[in-house]
């Protein structure tokens, strides 16, 4: 059997002279669970039909398990499983049909592989003789995956797999992500909610067709150059332009109802920030010093890009 592995090198496509991925290279290991991290347009659904060889980049080369996506595509999609983003199975079938007709387009059976699906697919089983037009949003993913595992890939790309999927949802998909990355299979996931990004192996941030960095989500962390302070009070829409106008401020973001101002310099006077802002009439401050999170460095990276990306 091929090494379950991706190999991206110098990739590039346009669409009407628009760049969707601009020369980006990485490599995944065997086994991984590598995560893309990203808003939508940064690039990741464009990448991930490439891999899955429904799309044919301009320039580069990729493999997958050790094929070439152009020159291989039919092994490729003998030894992969994909997930788009838009739900793509057929409404009008019963859960178990569709199970049952994708089984059947790769020479398998259910009985065959039903340990590779299981414990995803005994949580939707009561409900096999539902259309899967009537599923929820849920039960639809877990649907989804099930049909992309039944014929045992070596390779798992998902597209923002828990894009409109309830917060319960969200975290039962990604405990079943872990249980599948601990039987070997190599996984690429995207998403755009960055609090997932700490749930892979590893991340690569995109923005805009390109990768801006590629490590853990601990070094992505570490790597942080800024102070950061947690900002709140009674008005944050004053707040945010009056925090932007400090000295030595160097970038204030929203963050649900508080700000994060970050600061080029060590030193922090909190002191000082908290009796501006009382002198400006601000209500109800409160400021606390924090540790960056992946959205933090997200957005650093992209007013800050780095020279090259990291591998």
């Amino acid at each position: 059997m091929a090494i379950a592995s991706v190999h991206v090198h110098q990739v590039t496509k346009q669409f009407n002279g628009t760049p969707a991925l601009d020369n980006i290279s990485f490599d995944t290991g065997n086994g991984e669970l590598f995560g893309f991290i990203g808003p939508d347009g940064a690039g990741k659904t464009t990448l991930f039909r490439i891999l899955t060889t429904l799309l044919l980049a301009d320039s580069g080369t990729c493999t997958v398990a050790g094929y070439d996506v152009v020159k291989d595509y039919k092994a490729i999609r003998n030894i992969c499983g994909y997930m788009p983003g838009r739900f793509s199975l057929y409404q009008d079938l019963t859960v178990e049909e569709n199970l049952r007709f994708f089984a059947t387009i790769f020479g398998t059976t259910i009985d065959e592989n039903y340990h590779l699906v299981k414990d995803i697919y005994q949580q939707i089983e009561p409900f096999r003789n539902r259309k899967a037009g009537q599923l929820s949003g849920g039960m639809k993913q877990k649907l989804a995956l099930s049909c992309a595992m039944i014929h045992k890939p070596d390779v798992l790309f998902l597209d923002e797999p828990t894009t409109g999927v309830d917060a319960v949802s969200r975290v039962e998909f990604w405990d079943m992500l872990k249980r599948l990355k601990n039987s070997g299979i190599t996984i690429l996931v995207s998403t755009p909610y960055m609090d997932e990004a700490g749930l892979c192996d590893r991340v690569a941030l995109m923005q805009n067709g390109r990768i801006m960095t590629i490590s853990t989500p601990g070094e992505v962390i570490s790597s942080y150059p800024l102070s950061l302070l947690s900002v709140k009070a009674g008005d944050i829409y004053r707040l945010l332009g009056e925090l932007r106008a400090y000295p030595g401020v160097h970038s204030v973001y929203a963050f649900g109802q508080t700000a994060h101002v970050s600061f080029s310099g060590q030193q922090i006077e909190r002191q000082q920030m908290f009796d501006f802002l009382k002198s400006n009439n601000h209500a109800s401050v409160e400021i606390s010093v924090i540790e960056p999170s992946i959205e933090d460095c997200f957005m650093e990276l992209m007013n800050n890009p780095v020279e090259k990306q990291t591998n």
